[in-house]
C-alpha cells in the first residue's frame, strides 16, 4: 500500500548533537534523518548510537519520519548500528555506500537478523559511480528485501567521479533522470541529495525546482534555513491545484460520461490527466492533514 504521507524533505541531523534532535522536533521537515555516519566523528560514533536509539525512544517527532543513517555494513560501525537500532521505533535506515544488489541484499538480510520489526524498510544512498551503474539491479531488489527508497548523495559521487557540482548541475542531470525511473520502476521512494550553499537560497530553488520536475518525491537538506522553499516548491501550487480541480470537475459531469478524453480550458485531457490530477489532490489534502 502506498504510503500518502508527504516526503517533500527530510533533514539531516547529527545524532550527536542533542540540542539539534531537539530542536528537530518542532521543525516543518516531513522526515527526520539521524545521522551516525557522515555527521560523527569516528570516536563519537558509539555515544551517537547510544543517543539515536535513546531519542527515538523518547519519541516526540509527532507527524515526521524518523530515519536513521547507519555507517556502512564495510565500517567498524555498522553491524553495531544494527544491533543497537533494532530496538528503535525508526522508519526506515538509509544505509550509504551500497555498490550493487548484493549490498542491498545484505543489508536487508542484516536488519532481518537483528531483529528490526517487518515495517521498517530500508533506504539506500546512491553516491558512488558502482551504484549509478547498477541503478536498475539495486531497485530491482525492491520485490524480495526491504528496499523502499532512494537518497541520491551527489556529494561522495561528485568526490569519486570528478564530476562538478556547478549550479544547475547540467553533468549531473543523466544521473538524476535514471535514478528516478529505477525508482519509479520499481515502486520506490527517491530524494534529491543536498544543497551545500546554505545561504544560497536562489541556488537551492534552482535545485528544488530541477528535482521536482524531474520527479523527485522531495530533497534532502542540511539546514533549518532550506524547509521552507524545499517544502514550498514540492508542494502543489495554487494554479495547479485549480487546474487539477477542473480536470476532476470535467470528468465528474454526467454530460460526460464514458468520454475518456475532454477539452478543458483549452487542453486535450484524457484519463492518464485525471489520474495525475487525483494524485496532485490527494498530496495536496495530504500535506494540509500533517
Amino acid at each position: 500500500m502506498t504510503d500518502a504521507r508527504p516526503l517533500r524533505s527530510l533533514l539531516y541531523m547529527p545524532a550527536s548533537n542533542p540540542r539539534a534532535i531537539a530542536k528537530a522536533r518542532s521543525l516543518d521537515c516531513d522526515a527526520v534523518a539521524l545521522d551516525l555516519e557522515d555527521a560523527v566523528a569516528p570516536e563519537a560514533k558509539a555515544d551517537a548510537r547510544a543517543a539515536l536509539v535513546t531519542e527515538a525512544q523518547a519519541g516526540g517527532f509527532g507527524h515526521r519520519r524518523l530515519i536513521a543513517r547507519i555507517n556502512a555494513l564495510a565500517t567498524p560501525w555498522g553491524h553495531d548500528d544494527l544491533t543497537a537500532l533494532a530496538a528503535a521505533p525508526v522508519e526506515a535506515i538509509l544505509a550509504p555506500k551500497v555498490d550493487d544488489a548484493g549490498d542491498v541484499e545484505a543489508l536487508s538480510q542484516a536488519m532481518d537478523a537483528a531483529g528490526f520489526a517487518p515495517d521498517v524498510a530500508l533506504w539506500v544512498m546512491i553516491e558512488t559511480p558502482r551504484a549509478v551503474l547498477a541503478l536498475e539491479r539495486i531497485a530491482a531488489c525492491a520485490g524480495s528485501t526491504r528496499l523502499a527508497g532512494f537518497v541520491l548523495g551527489l556529494n561522495d559521487l561528485a568526490k569519486d567521479s570528478g564530476i562538478a557540482q556547478l549550479p544547475g548541475r547540467r553533468a549531473f542531470l543523466p544521473v538524476l533522470t535514471m535514478a528516478v525511473l529505477a525508482a519509479r520502476a520499481h515502486g520506490l521512494v527517491i530524494l534529491d541529495g543536498v544543497c551545500n550553499a546554505i545561504e544560497d537560497t536562489a541556488r537551492l530553488e534552482a535545485e528544488c525546482e530541477q528535482a521536482r520536475d524531474s520527479g523527485f518525491d522531495g530533497k534532502t537538506l542540511i539546514h533549518p534555513a532550506q524547509l521552507e522553499p524545499c517544502n514550498r516548491i514540492f508542494a502543489p501550487s495554487a494554479a495547479d491545484l485549480a487546474e487539477a480541480e477542473t480536470i476532476v470537475a470535467a470528468f465528474a459531469d454526467p454530460a460526460n460520461s464514458g468520454r475518456g478524453a475532454l477539452r478543458v480550458s483549452g487542453k486535450m485531457v484524457e484519463l492518464l490527466h485525471l489520474a495525475q490530477a487525483e494524485k496532485l489532490l490527494a498530496k495536496a489534502a495530504a500535506i494540509a492533514a500533517r
